[in-house]
């Protein structure tokens, strides 16, 4: 396939040595520790040599031993992983870490390792405050260091090419966006019933100041300005507690305004009984609109004014380049999570690789999302929940 040799070779061109990476949290007890791992060694660009996964030392030595990390490189704390290896020779020593914590252990240790000389990939929501995540933008370009935001749904080869058309004008100016996030798994109140995950997000202390907008309405909110270029610039909210005794949101509907005059709605809801992770979207300009759904990620429709609806299709020739540049298998073979989450890896370890070889990183490369948008995602979390305990109905979206 024409495709994967022109990726082996943008590798091959960029990459001088492997991509070293080390891991924060996501011992063998964790879900999305292993999820970030299968992703990272998807395009053999990047090695795992170190890791604190877990603050249990018994843990986060079986851990180690489980993924084959050498014993003098499975660390019971970050701070000793950071401090230790930032000392290792420049041929040893880690490129970047990894930090999959919950969402109140993610500012400390990215801190450390921007101060340390390391890039960083991080979970969203990026930190637990929006003042947090402004001191993390200041490190970043103090540092001049990369931070990768694993917004993973920005991965998908159909995304990209959504955003390609509206780039290029083929929808007009954008009128309307509705972006929709609903999951059953919290309909319960499950927290209280054994299940860990549950648990630490429905935590205010562990979580942060919003719940459900925390966990997923970030992930809409970056898909609908992903797509669109546009920013939100006013919002009207309203976030819910719908399972009684639940002390979080665990609902929310939001309006949307954003620069260009286009309005939108925003729901997210993780007590919508019988929902997976149905994730969609739908854009709407002046000729035409574009719909993507996450259950069938290689399809997007694109439905036009005056003439039938065309599906647009991953591994299709007729694509753009950047949907072309994150598709790995021929038309027909499906692609998912797993796939968008390893093409933000890949970007990323290239773009690390470009700055290593004093190379300007290629607008391919540099297509993740990034601390800037860290900071949207806390903005929208504390402006969501100002605007929902007000009477006010809009509410201006100050980053």
């Amino acid at each position: 396939m024409a495709l994967s040799f022109s990726l082996s070779a943008l590798s091959s061109k960029v990459m001088k040595e492997k991509i070293r990476m080390g891991m924060i949290g996501g011992g063998k007890d964790a879900f999305i520790g292993a999820v970030h791992r299968i992703a990272a060694n998807m395009d053999g660009l990047i090695e795992l040599c170190c890791g604190a996964l877990s603050i249990n030392p018994e843990i986060a030595k079986e851990s180690g031993k489980i993924l084959f990390l050498p014993e003098n490189r499975t660390y019971l704390s970050y701070e000793d992983m950071i401090k230790k290896e930032s000392e290792l020779p420049a041929n040893e020593r880690i490129h970047f870490i990894t930090i999959v914590t919950p969402n109140f252990a993610h500012f400390a240790p990215a801190m450390m390792a921007l101060a340390h000389g390391f890039n960083v990939v991080i979970e969203k929501p990026m930190t637990l405050t929006l003042e947090e995540a402004k001191l993390l933008q200041q490190k970043v370009e103090e540092t001049g260091l990369t931070l990768c935001l694993t917004h993973t749904y920005s991965g998908y080869p159909m995304v990209k090419q959504a955003k390609e058309m509206v780039k290029d004008g083929a929808l007009g100016k954008i009128r309307k966006i509705i972006v929709e996030y609903p999951q059953g798994w919290l309909s319960t109140l499950s927290e209280r019933e054994g299940n860990a995950q549950a648990a630490w997000r429905t935590d205010p202390k562990k979580s942060g100041k919003s719940g459900c907008v925390g966990d997923i309405g970030t992930h809409a909110a970056h898909l609908a300005e992903y797509i669109s270029g546009l920013k939100i610039t006013q919002l009207c909210a309203d976030l819910n507690i719908v399972v009684e005794g639940r002390t979080i949101d665990d609902d929310g509907n939001i309006l949307l305004k954003f620069d260009n005059g286009a309005n939108g709605v925003l729901i997210a809801s993780q007590i919508a009984a019988g929902e997976e992770n149905a994730l969609n979207i739908r854009i709407y300009g002046e000729k035409g609109g574009l719909e993507w759904f996450q259950h069938e990620p290689n399809t997007l429709l694109v439905k036009w004014l005056n003439k039938p609806t065309e599906i647009y299709r991953t591994g299709s020739s007729y694509l753009g380049d950047f949907a072309k540049h994150n598709t790995r298998t021929p038309g027909g073979h499906p692609e998912g999570l797993l796939e968008a989450f390893a093409n933000i890896y890949r970007n990323f370890a290239l773009t690390i690789a470009a700055k290593l070889n004093n190379e300007e990183p290629s607008a391919q490369m540099l297509d993740f999302p990034n601390v800037y948008d860290g900071v949207r995602g806390m903005a929208l979390i504390e402006n969501a929940v100002i605007a929902s305990q007000s009477d006010k109905k809009w509410h201006n979206f100050i980053v």
